[in-house]
């Protein structure tokens, strides 16, 4: 394209949660010379939840966002029991997770096959009307892509009975869960946790067939473009599997040393968060290892979450067909693995995981227990809850008053977390792919496909409080002129 041809708009910008901006800067060669993932619009959550009681915020917190709104649901109900010195007995427990992983099977879902899939079923430079799900439909089929639809159906199911609703869920209360189930509603959350495994076990297939198979694909994901060799952090259980709903969170080196394990409530002494003038969305970075820039490598805090890192940090799952992928998936990409686009992979493994341990939880007959709430007893004052959100470490910490008015609260996204390895990831694909003024929509989608891996949720990672957040990215030529343009209209 000749430099003369300064705009171009294209909308819209799809498949992320939430909407940003990205600035390419050209130097005199029209190769990159650097690139920016912004995120352009405010969040008030912690301001306006001040002064409520703290009760309230598992049913306030939600609202953050209609995709993930379970994440935020059991983050903050976890932190509510912590402000309150209550632990939910073990019937109450154990109905959490059960929805909660209910719901992984949901959300990683629909990223799988909504968000994800168009650019390898479709392909990564297809024409962009056809990298959506009615494109994927003309590959695989319409009574596939009904199939895949009727399973996810049984998540939502599962979580109307569970949590009154499968969208800003109103299940929990401090201490447990606010009403038991019945013998009757945990014998029909078996049989479609059942089918959630099915589901499961599609969704690696069509993973292997299509993706593990091209020889192309398999080549992007390990090559370089789409590498970075950070920390990574996540949630693991006492035996160091991947736990979703509770646990101690490990810190794993470039190396693959473990270099931290802390339990949620010391995150403030492992975490801090810089800021910078061109974003609302905070960078969180390790802070024994300082805050070095925009960098990866032993040097730099820099540090991700989410499904990769989970895998990464990790002895694996707890359950023995998700077991037998995450094994596959070391086998390829090595531990720990720094291939950006493994997220997709290491999503799908997840899928399967959520569903046998929801399948596992839905045969306990001790979750048709009356006993679903211990009442707390104890004075308010500071707690804090973490899960792993489907995008990664997601952290609720409430402080209140004796009377359990909330006085301060303090959340950090998985998105926010991810926030300094999305600007790395998109920034080395940019240099990469695009040289001597050579851009087109393909070449654009590819440098997309650095963010998309990580399932951003702007939705989460920041609000606009009158609900406008634009998508738009900019290319600019080493006069720092504008090159070109493609906005969300």
């Amino acid at each position: 394209m000749e430099k003369k041809d300064r705009v171009v708009t294209i909308q819209p910008i799809t498949r992320l949660e939430g909407h940003g901006k990205i600035s390419i800067f050209l130097d005199d060669k029209g190769d990159v010379e650097d690139a920016y993932y912004q995120v352009v619009e405010f969040r008030g959550f912690e301001r306006f939840c001040q002064g409520r009681p703290v009760e309230e915020l598992p049913l306030i917190t939600p609202r953050i966002c209609g995709v993930c709104p379970w994440a935020h649901h059991m983050a903050s109900a976890k932190a509510v029991d912590a402000v309150y010195h209550v632990e939910p007995p073990p019937a109450g427990r154990k109905l959490r997770e059960l929805a909660y992983n209910a719901f992984y099977v949901h959300d990683h879902g629909a990223v799988f096959y909504a968000l994800s899939a168009p650019d390898f079923i479709v392909g990564p430079t297809a024409p962009r009307a056809e990298r959506n799900v009615l494109g994927i439909m003309a590959k695989v089929g319409k009574e596939l892509v009904k199939n895949i639809l009727a399973a996810r159906l049984e998540a939502t199911r599962m979580l109307e009975t569970l949590g009154g609703r499968a969208v800003h869920p109103v299940m929990t209360v401090p201490g447990g869960v606010g009403k038991p189930i019945t013998e009757e509603q945990r014998k029909e959350l078996e049989q479609r946790a059942a089918k959630m495994v099915e589901l499961a076990k599609l969704t690696l297939k069509i993973f292997d067939d299509v993706i593990l198979k091209n020889k192309e694909y398999v080549d992007l994901i390990t090559g370089d473009i789409y590498q970075h060799k950070t920390y990574y952090m996540g949630l693991v259980d006492e035996k160091g599997k991947v736990n979703f709903y509770d646990g101690k969170l490990r810190v794993m080196a470039p190396d693959g040393k473990i270099v931290a394990e802390f339990n949620p409530s010391d995150y403030l002494n492992y975490i801090a968060e810089h800021v910078e003038p061109w974003s609302y969305l905070k960078f969180p970075y390790l802070k024994p290892v300082g805050w070095k820039g925009f960098a990866d490598g032993a040097d730099s805090g820099v540090y991700r979450v989410g499904p990769l890192a989970r895998l990464n940090v990790s002895n694996g799952f707890a359950t023995p067909l998700a077991q037998e992928a995450y094994e596959k998936f070391v086998a390829t990409l090595g531990k720990p693995a720094h291939a950006t686009l493994g997220y997709h992979w290491a999503r799908v493994i997840e899928i399967m995981a959520a569903a046998e341990t929801a399948l596992e939880l839905a045969k306990d007959p001790e979750i048709a227990s009356k006993e679903v709430r211990r009442v707390p007893t104890a004075t308010p004052d500071e707690g804090v809850g973490v899960v792993e959100a489907p995008r990664g470490v997601l952290i609720h910490h409430y402080k209140t008053n004796s009377e359990g008015l909330v006085e301060k609260l303090n959340l950090i996204v998985a998105t926010v977390n991810n926030n300094a390895g999305i600007n790395l990831s998109v920034k080395k694909a940019a240099q990469s792919l695009i040289k001597n003024w050579q851009v087109n929509d393909g070449l654009l989608n590819m440098v997309e496909m650095a963010f998309r891996a990580y399932d951003p949720c702007l939705a989460c990672g920041t609000h606009a409080l009158l609900g406008q957040m634009p998508l738009e990215v900019e290319i600019y030529d080493s006069k720092r002129q504008l090159y070109k343009r493609l906005t969300r209209g």
